[in-house]
């Protein structure tokens, strides 16, 4: 149990730096108007959580340790429900619900479109 956490607690600090240095990246190419980085960073972290999941568990019968570390530690800490929940009440705090219902759709539509897609994949490899 303790390797497990000790895993999950390392796969999450890389797993949060990639957060950071991917929105960081795709706020400073398409700008704040919308929350594009933190879109960006859920459909990534959806795609490579199916693809993940399909390799680690399903083909690979990976460690529990490695299945924890990538899974709930990397892909936990990289992807950032919170933050969309924060930024969609800002949007509609603001007074923005068109923004805030786009990003509500392009989120719950594209991550689970990136979800399905890495299930595919990696049933492919």
């Amino acid at each position: 149990m303790m390797k497990q956490l000790v895993a999950i607690a390392a796969g999450g600090a890389f797993g949060a730096l990639m957060r950071y240095g991917v929105s960081t990246a795709v706020y400073a190419l398409a700008g704040r108007g919308f929350p594009y980085g933190t879109l960006a960073v859920n459909v990534a972290g959806s795609a490579a959580m199916g693809l993940l999941f399909v390799l680690l568990v399903e083909r690979l019968d990976a460690d529990p340790v490695w299945r924890a570390a990538l899974l709930v530690g990397l892909l936990g800490s990289f992807t950032t429900f919170s933050t969309f929940s924060m930024e969609t009440l800002a949007l509609l705090e603001e007074g923005a619900a068109v923004k805030a219902l786009a990003n509500i759709l392009a989120s719950v539509l594209l991550c689970l479109a990136g979800a399905w897609l890495g299930v595919v994949l990696g049933r492919q490899w």
